[in-house]
Formats: C-alpha cells, structure tokens, sequence
C-alpha cells in the first residue's frame, strides 16, 4: 500500500506570517516608486516582447510535437515551468518596487507518489491561480512597457522640435503633414514633450495600480483566508490533542499500570511469607524493587514523550541527538540550524521525527533511518526522515503518522509522506519557524 498525505494549507497557498500581511495599502504614488516603475516599463517593453516570443515558442512546438515521442509532452511541461518563472519573477520584481510583502510564490508538489504524482504534480503547477495572476501582470507590464517606450520616443522626439529653430533643420512636419514654421515647431515640441512626460508618469502610477489589483489579496480576502486557516490549525489541535490522550491512556494502561499491579501483588505475597519464608520474602520484595526501577523508567519515558525538557533548555539539535542515540535502529543525523525556531515549531518538529523513528523500529523493519532537519530561506523549519525499510506506512485515524499529521497541522506547517510498497519510507515536515 502507498499512501502520501499533505495538510492542507498547501505550500503555495500558505498565507503570508503574522507581521508579513500583505497591504493593500501600501502607497504606490511616491516619486521612487513612480521612477523605478517607469524605467522597468521601459526594460520590460524591450524584454517582454522576447520573453513572450519564446513562451509562445515553445508552446508551438509542444503542440506539434505532442505525438512524436511524446517530445511535445516534455516540452509542454517545460513551459509550465517556464511560465512559474516569469511569474516568480514578476511577482519578485512588483514585491521589491511596491513592497506588498507577498508570500513567496512556490513550486506546487503532488501528495501522490510514482509517475502519477509526477504529472499531478505538472497538472497542479498549470493550474495555480497565482502563478496565472503574476503572468497575466508581466502580460500587462510588458503592453505598459512597449507603450512607454513609445511615449519616450516621442519626448525625445519634441526635444528635438524645441531646438529645432536653433540648428535651422526647417521643413520639420507634424506627422509627416503639417509643415512647422517660426515659432511652430518649438510650441508644438513644448506640448509633446509635456504630454507625453505626463503620460509616462501616469503609465507609471498605472502600474502600481494594477499590480495591486491583480496580485495583491482584498482585505477581505485575507481575512477569510487566515479565518480557514486558523480553523484548520484548531482543528488539528484537537485532533492531535486527542490522539495524544489516547497514546498516553494507552501506554499507562498497556505498560505502567500493569507492572504497578504485578508490584502490589508482589509485594503482597512477600508480606504473606515474611514469617514463614524470609529467604522467599526477600526474594519477593528484590523482584518488586526491580520492577519499580522498570516502571520508573517507563514513567520517565512517557514524560519525555509528553515533554522534552533537553528541546526547551538546549535547543532541537540537542533534542534530537538524545533522540537518535536512544533509538533501536542507527540513525544518521543532519542537523543544520542557524538559530533557533518558536517553541511550538521546534515541539512539532522534534515529536514529528520521534514518532516517525519510533514508527520505522516498530513497524517498518528498517536497518537505518536518515533524518535532515533544514531552516529555508523563507524561514519555514524543515525536516525529512527516511528509513529503509519494507515500505507500504499509510495514515490510520489514531495511528503514529496520523498523530504527526496533526501535530504539524497545529502549528500551521505541512507533511508529505511517502511510502511505496518495498520502501523506502519518507516522512517530511514543513512548520513556519515563527509559528
């Protein structure tokens, strides 16, 4: 059995952090702002065109090559991709201009394992509705771009009829029609040049317009969106929550209880023969004392996995190490955190890969386990555990994975697991670091 799983919110669709709200009123009209989008109008309408023709290109070779060896399928899913670029890199460049402070637009990935998740995963990519957004704005920019351009031909253009009585060109025309004598043709430049600065100025502040319009989110938008957000947090809060009040009934029921029983009845009968059989007595009550020592550690071991007292004093990396040395199968630990992540990012992360190590032991008859925990560059808090085991993990309603499931929603973060029939078993985790 393969089974993969991805909390909703996706990647791509995560919300942008408290504190990184994208704003729909930000002020677009500063004279910065109004001079840098001119200037990138005016390099879009030299590049735009370029990029199009090649997009356009390549689409047209994808559809004539579509049955011939399925060249024109690869082709196609190049230009999805091609298109997520121009639109990182429109969405990139307005968010550097204006400062909207979008979240990042990102690769969408399949949660379906194989080659069937390879083209969920194409299929999801040329679907994304941001993605489109930001094509759509570089579309807009480059037809603003091109018309400024033109507009800067004719400013320079009306230059030159302001000089035009200083050189004695003469037979200067409007249009290639109306002859421009005397005083005509500085006049007429005048106004050219007037009109056609205040045109690019406001082609300028269009631009901010409309970038704001199509890629930045309504107020209420965000609002609804961080509203389904939070109901989703909740509600893997209190699935987690519950799970993990099943795990701990079940331990103490299953492990602690029982041994504390066995204890009392021994204990019990030492007291019955400690006048008739001291030796036998005393034998009783060491049995009873070694059993204790057994319960305490798994009194010990059920509060570590409810808290991890070495997470909170010395970090995730610290956590982990104790972690690894503690499992039953090697475990080769890459930990690579350049500072330190929210308590419950941290506690989501570190309880994720305790489950998943305690799952592959158990479960999966894996040799070794590999575990990569990362800080990307959008500051989210990654992990990935994969064990070489026999494969075929799926997510049961009460389950280890489903726990993990849970735990990450929570914090707002996402899984994916991944484990095909004969392995290898992968369990990755992505939580926000400030969540």
């Amino acid at each position: 059995m393969t089974t993969a799983s991805v909390l909703p919110p996706p990647p791509s669709t995560l919300p942008a952090p408290p504190g990184a709200v994208s704003r729909p009123g930000v002020r677009i009209s500063t004279p910065g702002r109004v001079a840098g989008a001119i200037a990138q109008l005016a390099a879009l309408g030299v590049v735009g065109p370029a990029v199009f023709g090649a997009l356009f290109g390549l689409f047209g070779a994808g559809v004539g090559l579509l049955f011939a060896l399925l060249i024109g399928a690869v082709l196609l899913a190049g230009l999805v991709y091609a298109l997520f670029g121009v639109a990182w890199f429109e969405q990139a460049r307005l968010d550097g201009l204006y400062g909207f402070d979008l979240p990042a637009l990102r690769v969408r990935r399949s949660p379906k394992p194989g080659f069937v998740g390879v083209l969920h995963t194409i299929w999801l990519q040329a679907i994304d509705p941001r993605q489109w957004r930001a094509v759509a704005s570089f579309t807009v920019s480059t037809v603003l771009g091109l018309v400024t351009l033109m507009l800067i031909g004719s400013v320079s253009w009306g230059l030159v009829l302001l000089v035009d009585p200083l050189f004695g060109w003469g037979d200067t025309r409007l249009f290639g029609l109306v002859a421009l004598d005397g005083i005509g043709a500085p006049l007429v430049g005048a106004l050219i040049v007037v009109v056609a600065t205040g045109a690019v100025i406001g082609l300028g502040l269009l631009q901010g317009v409309l970038a704001r319009a199509i890629l930045v989110p309504s107020r209420e938008a965000q609002l609804e969106e961080q509203a389904r957000t939070s109901d989703t947090r909740r509600a893997g809060a209190v699935r987690a929550a519950e799970v993990e009040r099943t795990r701990i009934e079940r331990d103490l029921h299953d492990g602690v209880q029982p041994r504390l029983v066995s204890i009392g009845m021994t204990l019990g009968l030492a007291q019955t023969k400690i006048d008739d059989d001291p030796e036998a007595a005393k034998a009783l009550v060491a049995e009873a004392h070694a059993s204790t020592k057994s319960a305490i550690t798994e009194l010990r071991q059920l509060a570590r996995g409810i808290h991890a007292s070495v997470l909170e004093d010395r970090g995730l990396d610290a956590a982990l190490s104790a972690l690894a040395s503690r499992s039953h199968i090697p475990v080769t630990l890459d930990v690579r955190l350049p500072r330190r992540c929210s308590r419950p990012a941290e506690a989501a992360v570190y309880f994720s890969i305790a489950e998943a190590l305690t799952n592959a032991a158990k479960h999966s008859r894996a040799g070794s386990c590999r575990v990569d925990v990362r800080v990307r560059d959008d500051g989210s808090l990654w992990a990935r555990v994969e064990d070489d085991g026999l494969g075929g993990a799926g997510v049961v309603p009460g389950g280890g994975l489903d726990g993990i499931v849970n735990r990450v929603t929570a914090a707002g973060g996402t899984v994916r697991i991944d484990s095909p029939q004969g392995g290898p078993t992968s369990v990755e985790v992505t939580v926000p670091c400030a969540s």
